[in-house]
């Protein structure tokens, strides 16, 4: 059991790293203000909120059971990440935190919810959250990416865990919705508060994983790249 506390732990904070980053906080804003649309309903804004956390936590759990079994399920892939994993593994976080820190950066293409998605989701009414949440953890923006595929899925990859650090990565992902859905039919004033509180964290978060990233990635490289022992 305990073995599991850190990659359940590690999951997590991924997860919620990912919700609070610019890109995805942008979604998720979006998703806030559908959600929201019937404050005067507050089981209403709620039970959106739910769909739209389990819209991303079904997504992520899907990616992460194909992914990780198709490579797992090979046997020569299996043999490769078995024995070259932790190698791989170095160079992996020390791009993701290069990422996270902003001293490189891709393009994934466009962002931000459409007019055509929007009306999508409206025609589906409370559902309309849940399509919003599988299409939102759909759109990787580079941070996200980098956080997915770059830390999450090797992680799961090293834990042969399919399921459950994808789905606790997926919960992490959306419960600032969850939040904020209940502050919207709280006051908006509070909304507002929290907002300006995880845009303030969030840019300490991010650095400081990505450096703890970088300084991971640089002890695997030496220690299973290089194969240096250095004594610790």
């Amino acid at each position: 059991m305990e073995e599991w506390l850190v990659p359940v732990a590690s999951a997590f904070w991924l997860g919620i790293l990912t919700s609070i980053s610019p890109c995805p906080m942008a979604t998720n804003l979006a998703a806030i203000s559908y959600v929201g649309r019937r404050v005067d309903k507050p089981r209403s804004v709620f039970y959106a909120g739910m769909l739209y956390t389990g819209g991303r936590t079904l997504t992520y759990l899907v990616l992460g059971v194909l992914l990780v079994s198709s490579l797992l399920s090979v046997p020569m892939i299996s043999h490769v990440l078995q024995k070259y994993m932790n190698m791989f593994l170095g160079p992996i976080l020390i791009i993701a935190g290069m990422v996270l820190l902003e001293l490189i950066s891709f393009n994934l293409g466009g962002d931000g919810i459409s007019k055509s998605l929007h009306e999508k989701a409206e025609s589906l009414g409370l559902y309309g959250a849940g399509m919003l949440g599988i299409v939102f953890a759909l759109s990787f923006c580079p941070t996200s990416a980098a956080l997915f595929f770059g830390s999450l899925l090797p992680l799961a990859l090293k834990e042969q865990s399919g399921v459950v650090l994808p789905a606790i990565y997926g919960i992490a992902t959306g419960l600032p919705v969850l939040v904020f859905s209940v502050l919207l039919a709280t006051g908006a004033n509070r909304l507002a508060r929290a907002y300006n509180l995880a845009v303030s964290f969030e840019k300490w978060a991010r650095r400081i994983t990505g450096v703890l990233f970088i300084v991971v990635g640089i002890y695997y490289s030496l220690v299973y790249a290089f194969g240096l022992s250095l004594g610790w």
